[in-house]
């Protein structure tokens, strides 16, 4: 009976000894801009916190500037559970979960704190919840700013400054009735071909929130920067639902807070951004104009038409109570 239970013990001490530490949980992280972009510092804070919050369990491997494809491919991905997480844009996020288009309207927001209570209130979080529906889990809203203009053609005042302009957007049909109302040629492209298209003269221009801009050094490859804001531009924070499906309450509640802090990293980013990105972009060698509160409303008249497609697409209703949220 001693020998057996000495033997019982010695043989537990081996496997205790040999068995190999419980394996981490790899995510693999998916985003379009560079490391050193207001993606990158989301996705860095999102590592930081679920580590805090969950210690070894999870090891987040990053894949900056397109390295698992474009944002389409990346999201689909998630949906089929090869890739668990992404920050991307809202520029194909309508193709999954169609009223997410609504808040890339033109001239919808009077401003960050409007576009911030609408995304963290019951209108913003309402859709968020949508992506469980289609294989994918929206954690939270990040941000990527009020989009602006470049272009190699011209300084852009009016919308006839804008007539014929080949002008790269994002996947996104709301954008594209916005631009083709405006009187512009507007060319649906994926982001990992856009500079290339600028330098070989295919497209003319683009339009992008200050803090891509000026991530990707824009100004190496545009002369006309015209701060236009005529779009808001979310972010989103998504894993993939397979994967969330099988997380633990307690590490859902750590992807939850890390999401958090992540899109509150990524807004810190923007709001520097847009105190120092134009004088960064000016020092660089861009020529920067400004549209006028009359200049602006030229272009608010150029897309009445394109207003009452938005209006039949996504409900007059709606889109009215996201003007008038406070």
């Amino acid at each position: 009976m001693t020998y057996t239970f000495r033997t019982l013990a010695c043989a537990g001490a081996f496997f205790a000894f040999s068995a190999p530490a419980m394996a981490q949980t790899e995510i693999k992280l998916g985003y379009a801009l560079a490391e050193d972009s207001h993606y990158g510092v989301a996705a860095k804070t999102f590592e930081e916190v679920l580590k805090a919050e969950t210690g070894d369990a999870f090891t987040v491997t990053h894949f900056p500037s397109s390295g698992l494809g474009g944002e389409r491919e990346v999201i689909e991905g998630l949906q089929i559970g090869t890739i668990e997480a992404t920050i991307v844009s809202s520029g194909t996020l309508a193709n999954f979960v169609p009223e997410t288009g609504v808040f890339d309207i033109p001239f919808l927001f009077n401003g960050f704190d409007h576009a911030r209570a609408v995304l963290d209130g019951p209108i913003g979080q309402g859709i968020l919840a949508k992506f469980d529906n289609v294989g994918l889990h929206g954690l939270a809203w990040g941000e990527q700013g009020f989009r602006h203009i470049t272009n190699n053609r011209n300084a852009i005042h009016t919308p006839a400054d804008v007539a014929g302009l080949k002008i790269r957007t994002m996947e996104n049909p709301v954008h594209l009735a916005a631009f083709n109302a405006m009187g512009a040629a507007p060319t649906p492209m994926a982001w990992p071909e856009v500079i290339s298209s600028l330098q070989q003269g295919v497209i003319d221009g683009q339009e992008n929130p200050l803090s891509v801009i000026v991530s990707v050094k824009l100004n190496e490859v545009q002369k006309y920067l015209t701060l236009s804001g005529h779009v808001y531009s979310p972010a989103m924070l998504l894993v993939s639902k397979p994967f969330w499906d099988g997380l633990t309450d307690d590490q859902k509640a750590a992807f939850d807070k890390a999401a958090t802090a992540a899109a509150a990293a990524m807004r810190g980013y923007v709001d520097n951004v847009e105190t120092t990105g134009v004088e960064t972009l000016k020092e660089r060698g861009m020529e920067v104009n400004a549209l006028s509160t009359e200049e602006k409303a030229a272009f608010q008249s150029s897309i009445a038409s394109a207003y009452e497609d938005y209006y039949g697409t996504y409900g007059k209703d709606l889109v009215e109570s996201i003007v008038n949220f406070e």
